[in-house]
């Protein structure tokens, strides 16, 4: 594993603060574990058309991209959901067999997808692998119509699928998704949820999730912080984080190759003699492995200093364009108006930091559809434009850094 931690001390709005950026990456030629992954595909009405061709267009890659030792499934829900292909190794004759039954999927009515999620985690809970790490992935508009509905049963279903050993993905498709059910069901699995409006965004979202299901090489990661000389430490990123004796631990989930976890923490200092104590833990090849991060100081104009303070930029800018959206559904124009404010401040620090790693493009063009709403104090918004806010929010806030495309890079911020 590649592990770095780096610490930027800085003035904060209560007095002096340091930041602490910590990096767990897996090494590119790191050998993997087989995986054994259910798919649970959405076939329900609202699907019916373009969003079930992008499920079953990113469900094929999959099959596709699966190794000769990882085992799939296939779950398709509408009102009842049905296993129609078990839990297989993927010979030649189960590659088929899956193809063939994701061809002939048909949209029918209803959306049972509490149902649809735990009947996926039970299949897969009844089959032990030696070696393999289950996971499931669920491809759906997220707007269930059959059995429970709310975000807290949601919540405590995506928490018992997790503490059963099993990871939970998720992609969104389409423009009806909710992306609240989505983060409830994968917030505590670690992974987050990517989302694709339509077929245009599916090939770049369905590669990044197959790198992140096939590409594992770690499970279980977790970091712990031991501060020393600080009345306070906060944990930015939203992980699973808890207090340990004189830590505060937060878990990362699954390493894989195509995707560096990075976790910021903020806190406020009481001494000017100050460290910080990092120390990360994750299982490999069935073993944990603990190992001790020695943190770099470095300077807020470095190139590390500008990092983290991009990192933590970003993660401002997301927070205060999902609020915006959130008060003008509440039909409060004022609060948005200063959330806004807000999100173009953040957006504009992104662009004078100029870090490649965290472009301020990928923003932009939110950002302006925002302030069109904000400045019509729209009555009715469009629905996309807030899921897709929400949707930035859950993926940048659990710190699941995806490489950005090339022409990203070229066309700079």
């Amino acid at each position: 594993m590649k592990l770095t931690a780096w610490a930027v001390e800085r003035d904060g709005e209560r007095g002096r603060d340091v930041h602490l950026l910590v990096t767990v990456e897996a090494e590119s030629d790191a050998p993997r574990a087989p995986v054994a992954v259910n798919l649970v595909l959405d076939r329900s009405a609202s699907m019916r058309g373009a969003p079930l061709s992008a499920a079953v267009e990113a469900a094929q890659l999959l099959v596709e991209r699966a190794g000769p030792k990882d085992y799939l499934g296939l779950l398709a829900f509408d009102g009842v959901p049905e296993q129609l292909v078990p839990l297989r190794i993927m010979e030649a004759d189960a590659r088929t067999e899956l193809a063939e039954s994701l061809s002939a999927m048909q949209a029918g009515e209803g959306t049972a997808l509490h149902e649809a999620v735990e009947s996926g985690a039970a299949a897969v809970r009844r089959l032990f692998i030696p070696g393999a790490r289950p996971k499931m992935l669920v491809l759906t508009d997220g707007e269930p119509s059959v059995g429970p509905r709310s975000l807290a049963d949601f919540r405590t279903l995506g928490t018992k699928v997790a503490e059963s050993g099993i990871t939970l993905h998720a992609l969104g498709l389409g423009r009806h998704y909710l992306p609240e059910i989505l983060e409830a069901m994968t917030g505590p699995s670690g992974t987050g949820f990517t989302h694709v409006d339509d077929a245009e965004g599916l090939p770049m979202a369905a590669a990044a999730m197959v790198a992140e299901l096939f590409g594992e090489v770690g499970t279980d990661a977790r970091l712990y912080v031991r501060p020393s000389g600080f009345s306070e430490l906060l944990c930015r990123h939203r992980y699973p984080a808890r207090v340990e004796g004189d830590s505060l631990s937060a878990g990362l989930g699954s390493l894989s190759h195509a995707f560096a976890r990075r976790a910021l923490f903020t806190g406020r200092l009481e001494l000017a003699d100050w460290s910080l104590g990092v120390t990360t833990t994750w299982t490999e090849n069935g073993d944990t492995r603990r190992v001790s991060v020695p943190v770099q100081r470095v300077l807020p104009d470095s190139p590390e200093g500008r990092f983290i303070r991009a990192v933590g930029v970003e993660l401002d800018l997301v927070a205060a364009e999902s609020t915006a959206w959130k008060a003008l559904m509440r039909r409060n124009p004022g609060a948005a108006e200063k959330s806004l404010t807000e999100a173009e401040e953040a957006l504009h620090e992104l662009v004078r930091l100029a870090v490649e790693e965290v472009p301020a493009k990928r923003h932009v063009e939110r950002l302006a559809d925002l302030k069109l709403a904000v400045a019509r104090r729209a009555g009715e918004l469009p629905a996309l434009l807030v899921r897709r806010a929400r949707a930035a929010d859950a993926r940048t806030g659990l710190s699941i850094i995806q490489p950005v495309p090339p022409s990203s890079r070229k066309a700079g911020n």
